[in-house]
C-alpha cells in the first residue's frame, strides 16, 4: 500500500524525522488559509500516489495567499500519471542549502533490505543511477542482525558529506531503517532530504507497506482517507459569485442573475445546516476569485439559520484584503437577529430574492 506524501511524513516525523512545516488543503479556500497562517513562501505540492509529479507540474510555488489560491485552482483535480489531485500539502518554503538522497528497500536478489544514499538528491536521482552509478552508496543490511548506529554513520562517510553532519547524517539514516523494519515496509525514502539552517530535513517522503502486512497497521491504513468537501464549488464564466444554501436556491439565484442582465460566476452550494465558518470560508473563497465583481448570498434560513449566515458575512468580510461588493437576500429562521447583525455592522441586506439579485446585477454594470 502506497501513502500519500504528508502521511509518510506524519510518521517518519513520529519515529524522529524532522519535517517541515505544512498541512493538507481539498480547497483553493483552504490553501489560501494555510498560506495567510504561515506569513511566508509556500511550496504547494499535489498529493498523488505515483511519482513524477514534479516534472508533470504538479508541485509550485506562491509568494502570498493570493497566488494560493491561484496555484491550488490550477493543481486541484488536475491529471498526472493518470490519477487526479483531489488534495494539497502546503508547505513552509524551505531555504535549501543542499540535497540528498536516502532510501531503503527490499533487495529481492539478495533477500536483504538494502540501503541506498547520495550525497546528491531531487529529481533527477534516477538519471544519476544511469550516468554516475558509483555516486550512489548501496549497503545491505543482514535482516537477522541488528543494524547499529555506527553502520549508519560509515554510510554517511562513504557518502563524502561534511565531517559535522556525519552524525546527524547517520542518525537520519539508522531512523528511516528503523521506519523500514517496524512498518513492514517495501521502500522507505526521503528525496531529497535537505539541508538548511535547521539541520537535516525530509522535504519529501515515501513509504509504501507489504500488503499482507497491513493488518497490523489498521492505524496507518486509515490516514491515507480524505475528508468530503464542506460545499459545492463550480467556477463559472460570469463576474457575479452566486452563493445559495441548497442546489436548487442556488440555482434559482443563478436564473435571477441571468434574467435581469447579469452573469453568474460561481455556483457555490453551501447546503443545509451550514455553520458561520463554513459560511465564513465559502464567502472568503469566492471574494479571492479573482473573476467575481459582486457577490450575491441567496439564503432562506431553515435548517440554515440566518443569525449564523451574518456571522459568518461579518468574519469574512473582516478578515479579507480584498473589498468587493455583496448583496444579500436574508430571510427565514432567526432572520431579525441575522438583520439586526448585518445592520450593526452596516451591511445592506434585502428579504426578496428578486430585489437582492437585480441589485446585484445593477452594481455589477455600473463597475464596468
Amino acid at each position: 500500500m502506497k501513502f500519500f506524501e504528508y502521511n509518510a511524513k506524519r510518521i517518519f516525523n513520529k519515529n524522529g524525522i524532522k519535517i517541515l512545516n505544512g498541512r493538507v488543503a481539498y480547497s483553493p479556500q483552504d490553501a489560501m488559509e494555510i498560506a495567510t497562517e504561515f506569513n511566508k513562501p509556500v511550496a504547494i505540492k499535489s498529493q498523488v500516489l505515483v511519482g513524477g509529479r514534479g516534472k508533470a507540474g504538479g508541485i509550485k510555488f506562491a509568494d502570498n495567499s493570493g497566488e494560493a489560491f491561484a496555484v491550488a485552482d490550477e493543481l486541484l483535480d488536475m491529471e498526472i500519471k493518470g490519477e487526479r489531485v483531489k488534495h494539497l500539502l502546503i508547505e513552509e518554503k524551505a531555504d535549501i542549502k543542499k540535497e540528498f538522497f536516502v532510501s531503503v528497500s527490499t533487495d529481492r536478489a539478495t533477500q536483504k533490505p538494502v540501503i541506498m544514499a547520495c550525497a546528491e538528491g531531487g529529481v533527477e536521482i534516477e538519471e544519476l543511477a544511469k550516468t554516475n552509478p558509483e555516486k550512489i552508496i548501496i549497503y545491505h543490511v543482514d535482516p537477522l542482525k541488528e543494524f547499529f548506529p555506527y553502520e549508519a554513520r560509515e554510510i554517511a562517510r562513504k557518502m563524502g558529506v561534511e565531517s559535522e553532519l556525519i552524525s546527524p547524517m547517520g542518525s537520519i539514516i539508522w531512523k528511516l531503517y528503523n521506519i523500514y523494519q517496524k512498518y513492514d515496509a517495501e521502500i522507505a525514502e526521503i528525496n531529497p532530504l535537505i539541508l538548511t539552517d535547521d539541520g537535516l530535513i525530509a522535504a519529501d517522503a515515501k513509504l509504501e507497506i507489504e500488503d499482507d502486512a497491513l493488518f497490523r497497521h489498521q492505524d496507518l491504513v486509515e490516514l491515507n482517507y480524505y475528508k468530503k468537501k464542506e460545499f459545492a464549488f463550480v467556477k463559472l464564466d460570469g463576474d457575479i459569485a452566486v452563493i445559495g444554501n441548497g442546489a436548487g436556491l442556488t440555482l434559482t439565484g443563478m436564473d435571477m442573475i441571468k434574467l435581469f442582465g447579469g452573469k453568474p460566476a460561481t455556483f457555490l452550494d453551501i447546503g443545509g445546516g451550514a455553520s458561520d465558518e463554513v459560511i465564513k470560508k465559502a464567502l472568503s473563497l469566492v471574494l479571492n476569485y479573482a473573476p467575481v465583481k459582486v457577490v450575491f448570498l441567496n439564503v432562506l434560513g431553515g435548517i440554515t439559520r440566518a443569525d449564523d449566515v451574518a456571522r459568518g458575512v461579518i468574519s469574512a468580510l473582516e478578515s479579507s484584503k480584498r473589498k468587493i461588493n455583496i448583496v444579500i437576500r436574508l430571510t427565514g429562521t432567526n432572520e431579525e437577529e441575522g438583520q439586526r447583525l448585518l445592520d450593526e455592522a452596516g451591511i445592506p441586506y434585502e428579504t426578496s430574492m428578486e430585489k437582492a439579485a437585480k441589485k446585484a446585477v445593477e452594481i455589477c454594470k455600473n463597475l464596468e
